[in-house]
């Protein structure tokens, strides 16, 4: 039997550091799961989960990013129901307009207080453990 592993993927938050409340970039998928989304992707063979990170923001958003630090590792087995990932999940920063590329149908920028609903995959997770530590200084639990 061959074994089958979960797909390694990141996830970029991405902070507009050249605006008041450093507001943030989802992106409005092209492919399902429709809705909006931390722009982000598979990691390549070959490639290491920073450089898949810098890449998948630069296809997505037309941004060219920093990456600040990880956040955390997202692996539960229904996070993605096309098929089990492990995101890794980086906080970023950028300056500039966000351009939607890649599979994105759409990009936008988002207040902190004003971020959608409709947010795919566990993405709503990922944030509001971003938006925790971001505003009180205390990491993500594990689990």
């Amino acid at each position: 039997m061959t074994p089958r592993n979960p797909a390694p993927t990141v996830d970029i938050i991405i902070e507009l550091i050249d605006r008041p409340h450093r507001p943030i970039v989802l992106i409005e998928r092209l492919n399902l799961p429709y809705g909006w989304a931390i722009p982000g992707g598979f990691v390549d063979y070959g490639e290491s989960v920073e450089t898949a990170a810098v890449r998948e923001a630069q296809e997505e958003t037309g941004l060219s990013v920093e990456l600040v630090e990880q956040l955390l590792v997202y692996s539960h087995p229904d996070r993605d129901k096309r098929q089990h990932t492990i995101a890794l999940a980086f906080i970023a920063t950028a300056t500039g307009e966000p351009q939607a590329g890649d599979d994105a149908k759409n990009s936008k920028i988002f207040e902190p207080w004003a971020i959608p609903t409709n947010l795919c995959f566990d993405h709503d997770r990922i944030l509001k453990d971003y938006f925790h530590y971001r505003n009180y200084g205390i990491r993500p639990r594990l689990g």
